[in-house]
C-alpha cells in the first residue's frame, strides 16, 4: 500500500502546524514506512523533531483507508493530555484509560465498541491491570490499525529509563496480525538500545535515525559544589535567561527548597513533582506553557512528553546519572526558538543520590528469593504479608513482583499474589553488566561536567550519533559562557535561607497493617505536625548535624540556639510544650544530651520517659511494616516518668517517621498530652 498523494499528506501537516508548514528530514519517510501494511519502524530522532506528528498523520491516513484504531503506549499522563489535544487538530478522536479518569471508563469502552475512537492511549502499567487485559484489550486487539510505542527506549533494560511494564508490550506484538504496522519512537537511544528495541519489536525493522544536535541550544557546565552557591547563581542568572524554563532537581525536597528560595528573591518559580495531585500538576504545566511564570522547579516527573516549543532554558541544579538522561531532559529547551540555554550545575550531593538510584534499581537476587519464599508458604499473599516477610523498600517489592510476574514465576489475583510452578533464577551476569553500565554512565556525566571540548559533540557521541561534531555555540566552543562567579552577599543570603528552611514532619495517621499485634487502623490521636531543622548533610545546619552525629565534631552552640529559636519564635507549636523528652539512641548519648540542653534553653523540664532495648538499627529496616515492628520491639515507656501536658519529642534524624509515631503513641497512652515531634534533620538520599 503506497503513501497517499503529497497534497493529502501536506494538508494533514498544515492542519497540525499551520499553513506553509514543511516536513523535517525523515518525517515523510517515517510516515511512509508505517502506512505500508506490515511495516515495523523504529524512529530515533532528537527531542522536538516531531515524532508524534508521524504517528498522528499515519493514523489519519490509515483511518481514512478504513483500518482500525491506533493503540499508543505512552509513559506519562502529561504526555497523553498533550497528545489528545494534538490529535484533535487532525479531527482524530483520541481517548485514554488511566487511574485518574475512572468516571470516563464506561463511556470510553462504549465508544471503542462502536468504533467511534480513532486513538486509544494507555500507559504500559495499564497492561498489568487484569480488568483491562481481560475485558477492554481483547475487544480491540484484532481491530488495531496501527500500534505505537512512544519513548521506546523504556523497553530496553539497557536504556536510561527502563520500565518493566514495557516488557508486556511483547505479548501484544505477538498477537498482532502481520499486516498491522508498528511504530516505536525515542530520542534517547544509543546503538546498544536501538539494537535491543529492534530485536524486541521483531520482524524486519526499518530504523529511521537522524542527527541529534539542536542548533538553537547553548550548552554550559558550571561546577558550584556548595548548595548556597548554586542557589545564589540561580537567583542572579535566571532572570537574565530568555523566556521561561525548567530547573531540574534530583529530589522532591529540593524542588520545594529551590522554588522557595527563588520566590524569596522575587522570581516566580514553582515546585513540580510526582507528590503533587494530578490536577495541580496539569495547572502548573499549562501555566509554564503560557509563559505565566519564570520557571518550574521539577523532578523528572516533568520529562518525557512535556512540550513547550519556546522553552528558553533548562538548568540542572544537580547532575543526572547519565549523559543520555541529561540529553533527554535538556532537549526540552530550544525546540522552536533561535536561542536557548542548557546549563548543568552540579553539587557534592550528586554522587550520593545517583548511587542510591543505582543500588535500588535492581532488587538483589537474595531478596527476590525472599519474596518467592513468602509466596511458597501461603496460597496467596497480600502486600502486608509480603512486607512482613521481606525487608525490602516498597518500591523494590513492586519492582521485584513485576519482574517475577513477567518471568512467569508469580501471578496476580486481584490485589493478591500467588506463586506459580515455574522455577525462577536471576540472570546474575546480566544484572552485573547493567549495574556496570549505570556506573560507567555516572562516570561519563562526571567527565561531561569538566569536559573542555564541545559539549554537544560529547552528548552526541554518547548517543552514538554518527553526525556528532563540534557545534560552535556551546560554552567551550565559541558560544555563550555564563558567569562562574557568584555574588558573596547572595551566597550569604542563600545560607541564611537554608538555615531557616524548616522541613515538615507530617503525622502518620494509619498504622502499618499487621505490623504489631493490637495496632491497626487509624492512629487516634496522631502526633501533631512537627518540624525538622534541616536536611541531613545539606548546607545550612545539615552538615553540622552530620558531623555531630558521626562524632566528627562536637555539637555547636549555634545549632542549639537555632533549634531553640526555631521552636520558640518560628514554629510555635500549639498547645505549647510543657516538657521535653528524647528518643533514646543506640548510637550513644548525642540525642539525649542535645535534648537536655534544648530543654534548658527553652526553660522546660527534661524527663527520660522512653526506654530503648536491644534490637536491629532502625536504618536497616526498609519498609513500613519492618520499621514499625522493629521500633515496637525496642522502644518502651517509663510510665511513672511521663508528665502531664504537651511534650516536645526530640530525635536527631527523621526518615520514615515510624520511630516518632510509635514513641508518640507510647507517651499518650502513658498519660502525656499532645506530642510535638522535633528532629535536627530529615533524611536526604533517594526521596525523589
Amino acid at each position: 500500500m503506497s503513501l497517499p498523494t503529497a497534497p493529502t499528506v501536506q494538508s494533514h501537516l498544515e492542519a497540525m502546524l499551520g499553513p506553509g508548514a514543511t516536513f523535517r528530514d525523515g518525517q515523510r519517510e517515517a510516515i511512509a514506512a508505517v502506512v505500508r501494511d506490515g511495516a515495523r519502524a523504529l524512529v530515533v530522532q532528537r527531542t522536538g523533531w516531531g515524532k508524534s506528528l508521524v504517528y498522528w498523520i499515519a493514523t489519519r491516513v490509515r483511518r481514512d483507508q478504513g483500518h482500525g484504531p491506533t493503540l499508543i503506549i505512552s509513559p506519562l499522563l502529561a504526555l497523553m493530555r498533550n497528545q489528545i489535544a494534538m490529535a484533535a487538530r487532525l479531527g482524530l478522536r483520541a481517548v485514554t484509560i488511566h487511574s485518574g479518569n475512572k468516571d470516563e471508563w464506561a463511556q470510553v469502552e462504549q465508544a471503542l465498541a462502536q468504533d467511534a475512537v480513532d486513538v486509544l492511549l494507555i500507559s504500559p502499567e495499564r497492561l498489568a491491570n487484569e480488568d483491562f487485559t481481560a475485558r477492554v484489550l481483547p475487544s480491540i486487539q484484532h481491530r488495531i490499525g496501527l500500534f505505537v510505542v512512544d519513548e521506546a527506549h523504556c523497553i530496553s533494560d539497557w536504556g536510561h529509563d527502563f520500565r518493566p511494564d514495557y516488557r508486556r508490550i511483547g505479548r501484544i506484538l505477538a498477537s498482532l496480525a502481520p499486516s498491522v504496522p508498528v511504530l516505536a519512537t525515542t530520542a534517547t537511544a544509543n546503538d546498544r538500545v536501538v539494537a535491543d528495541v529492534a530485536e524486541q519489536l521483531g520482524g524486519d525493522v526499518a530504523i529511521v535515525r537522524g542527527p541529534l544536535t539542536r542548533e538553537s541550544l547553548r550548552l554550559d557546565a558550571i561546577v558550584l559544589a556548595d548548595q548556597a552557591e548554586r542557589l545564589a547563581w540561580l537567583a542572579e542568572q535566571l532572570p537574565k535567561l530568555p523566556g521561561s524554563g525548567i530547573v531540574y532537581c534530583l529530589t522532591v525536597a529540593d524542588t520545594t527548597r529551590v522554588a522557595g528560595w527563588l520566590q524569596s528573591r522575587g522570581i516566580d518559580a514553582r515546585p513540580y513533582n510526582a507528590a503533587l495531585p494530578q490536577p495541580e500538576r496539569e495547572a502548573l504545566e499549562d501555566a509554564l506553557i503560557a509563559g505565566e511564570m519564570k520557571a518550574l522547579v521539577a523532578t523528572v516527573a516533568l520529562g518525557m512528553g512535556f512540550d513547550k516549543p519556546d522553552l528558553g532554558f533548562v538548568v540542572h541544579y544537580q547532575r543526572p546519572g547519565s549523559a543520555i538522561a541529561y540529553y533527554q531532559q535538556v532537549g526540552r529547551a530550544g525546540r522552536a526558538v533561535e536561542r536557548a540555554h542548557g546549563v548543568l550545575l552540579s553539587g557534592r550531593e550528586d554522587d550520593e543520590i545517583a548511587d542510591y538510584f543505582i543500588r535500588t534499581a535492581f532488587p538483589p537476587t537474595a531478596r527476590m528469593h525472599d519474596v518467592l519464599a513468602v509466596l511458597d508458604e501461603v496460597d496467596s499473599a497480600s502486600w502486608s504479608t509480603i512486607e512482613r516477610g521481606v525487608n525490602m523498600p516498597r518500591g523494590q517489592i513492586t519492582q521485584a513482583l513485576k519482574l517475577l510476574e513477567l518471568d512467569g514465576a508469580v501471578a496476580r489475583q486481584g490485589s493478591r499474589y500467588v506463586r506459580t510452578a515455574i522455577p525462577w533464577q536471576q540472570d546474575e551476569e546480566r544484572v552485573a553488566r547493567l549495574v556496570a553500565v549505570r556506573r560507567a554512565e555516572l562516570e561519563t556525566m562526571r567527565a561531561y561536567q569538566v569536559h573542555d571540548g564541545c559539549l554537544m559533540e560529547f552528548l552526541g557521541r554518547q548517543l552514538d550519533d554518527p553526525t556528532a561534531a563540534p557545534c560552535g555555540q556551546c560554552s567551550n566552543d565559541g558560544g555563550d559562557r555564563l558567569p562562574r562567579e557568584v555574588d558573596r552577599e547572595l551566597v550569604h543570603a542563600a545560607m541564611t535561607f537554608l538555615r531557616r528552611d524548616l522541613r515538615p514532619i507530617a503525622p502518620r495517621r494509619q498504622w502499618a497493617a499487621e505490623a504489631v499485634p493490637g495496632l491497626s487502623g487509624k492512629i487516634n490521636p496522631p502526633n501533631e505536625a512537627g518540624v525538622a531543622l534541616s536536611v541531613y548533610g545539606d548546607a545550612g545546619w545539615g552538615r553540622d548535624v552530620s558531623r555531630a552525629r558521626r562524632g566528627v565534631a562536637p555539637l555547636g552552640r549555634g545549632l542549639l540556639l537555632a533549634a531553640a529559636s526555631t521552636i520558640r519564635d518560628r514554629w510555635r507549636p500549639e498547645p505549647a510544650p510543657a516538657w521535653v523528652t528524647a528518643v533514646p539512641s543506640a548510637r550513644g548519648p548525642f540525642v539525649r544530651d542535645f535534648a537536655v540542653a534544648l530543654a534548658a534553653e527553652l526553660r522546660l523540664p527534661y524527663v527520660d520517659a522512653l526506654v530503648a532495648g536491644p534490637g536491629e538499627p532502625q536504618h536497616l529496616m526498609e519498609n513500613s511494616v519492618q520499621q514499625l515492628r522493629n521500633v515496637a520491639r525496642k522502644l518502651s515507656v517509663d510510665g511513672g516518668a511521663v508528665l502531664d501536658g504537651p511534650v516536645l519529642l526530640v530525635d536527631d534524624l527523621v526518615d520514615s517517621g515510624w520511630t516518632l509515631t510509635y514513641a508518640g503513641s507510647l507517651l499518650r497512652t502513658a498519660g502525656s498530652g499532645s506530642v510535638h515531634p522535633f528532629a535536627l534533620a530529615e533524611a536526604s538520599a533517594g526521596d525523589g
